[in-house]
């Protein structure tokens, strides 16, 4: 009984031997296990710790950066917002330029308009004007004609129409009969040539109205002697011996002045 008792009570201390011994190592396990949780978990934490340090130097950087871009773009918008103000302010100044010589150019056409209007005003007048001077002349030519008569010469040839002043003269020449050479002659021993001829003053009366000159024509002088004004003084020359008139229509001191009339065919 005894021996069953103890071998009963031996066994009951090995289990409780045994059982804390378990324990034991499951607590050693658990401990160790725990250590090496704890080890993990520091690591991490130390990783974690040096993540967020390096974040915040991180953010610490990106700050200053963003700083230093934001002075950087507030320059530079300070620097755009002065130059859109000069823009600004030479846009109305360059506005207010195109303005005036929007202006200056109204007033310039306005001003050529005014002096085309006057110019074309002054131009009909004028026109105008020579309308009634070519009507005056024409009604002075047909009056001009209606004094222009034919007479005898000092040969006793009936001549031509005969020219009192220079504006019948331009009468004859116009109606183109015969050729006609205007002259002026002053006394003295030199003659003048008009056309084919020679003419020499030799005296002038303009109180009677007389004159002598010679005509030399074909070698030959001729001396018309104290003749009168629009006498035609007629003569012959040249192969086909046609006749020439010298007329006089004006004497003055040692002067006269007169034309000389020709054949076409002289």
């Amino acid at each position: 009984m005894l021996a069953v008792w103890e071998e009963q009570h031996m066994s009951e201390s090995e289990m409780s031997r045994r059982t804390k011994t378990l324990l034991l190592s499951v607590a050693v396990v658990y401990a160790v296990a725990s250590l090496g949780v704890l080890f993990e978990m520091h690591g991490r934490i130390n990783s974690v710790e040096a993540a967020q340090m390096a974040m915040t130097a991180g953010v610490s950087k990106l700050s200053q950066h963003l700083d230093s871009e934001d002075s950087t773009m507030q320059a530079r918008t300070g620097a755009l917002a002065e130059k859109v103000g000069m823009t600004e302010r030479m846009l109305r100044a360059r506005t207010a330029e195109l303005r005036r010589q929007q202006e200056a150019l109204a007033h310039l056409e306005q001003e050529q308009t005014d002096q085309i209007a006057g110019m074309r005003k002054e131009h009909d007048d004028q026109i105008e004007g020579v309308k009634t001077d070519v009507a005056a002349t024409r009604s002075d030519l047909e009056a001009t004609k209606q004094r222009l008569e034919k007479t005898i010469g000092d040969l006793g040839v009936q001549s031509g129409l005969i020219a009192h002043t220079r504006e019948d003269l331009e009468v004859l020449k116009r109606k183109g009969d015969r050729n006609y050479y205007e002259f002026t002659l002053m006394k003295g021993k030199q003659s003048t040539r008009v056309s084919q001829v020679n003419l020499q003053l030799k005296k002038a009366n303009p109180k009677n109205g007389t004159y002598t000159l010679n005509v030399i024509a074909d070698d030959h002088s001729i001396e018309k002697k104290n003749r009168t004004m629009f006498e035609p003084l007629q003569f012959y020359t040249g192969r086909d011996r046609q006749l020439c008139e010298v007329v006089v229509f004006t004497v003055d001191k040692n002067k006269v002045s007169g034309y000389l009339s020709a054949p076409k065919q002289l």
